[in-house]
């Protein structure tokens, strides 16, 4: 019996062709991802946290302000709540990331639960109020 296409342990071109574009794709997604997540704590830190002193985040495994084209600049609960973000995106363990309210697994701690629940709401109508309906599409796809 002949195996299936790709099936056979080489694998082959057209298996690691199909590989390369999962791998980008994912490597597209996880940048809008964490793009999508610093814009969003950034408006919600501008407006809620206006007094605060804002200091840049800087991340050991992202580069942020090259990815979101500026500095990332938060307040240090924000900025907290950033960090830790990031650190449970880069570790989903689903290659298609499902909507954080509707994954069988939770895997923010319940303080940052609450919290990005919180922001994602609160920036969302801010960015789709303002024309940026693409960052509040994000909450639904």
């Amino acid at each position: 019996a002949r195996p299936e296409h790709g099936s056979h342990r080489g694998g082959g071109a057209m298996s690691r062709l199909v590989a390369a574009g999962a791998a980008a794709r994912t490597g597209r997604t996880l940048r809008r991802d964490l793009r999508t997540l610093a814009t969003f704590v950034r408006v919600y830190c501008h407006s809620q946290h206006r007094a605060a002193e804002r200091v840049p985040v800087e991340l050991r495994t992202i580069e942020l302000a090259a990815l979101c084209g500026r500095p990332v600049e938060l307040c240090r609960v924000c900025r907290k709540l950033l960090q830790h973000a990031v650190v449970m995106r880069l570790r989903c363990p689903y290659n298609q990331k499902p909507i954080c309210r509707k994954c069988p697994t939770h895997c923010y701690a319940p303080e940052y639960r609450a919290q990005i629940r919180a922001v994602m709401r609160y920036a969302g109508i801010r960015l789709m109020l303002k024309g940026r309906l693409h960052y509040a599409l994000h909450l639904f796809t």
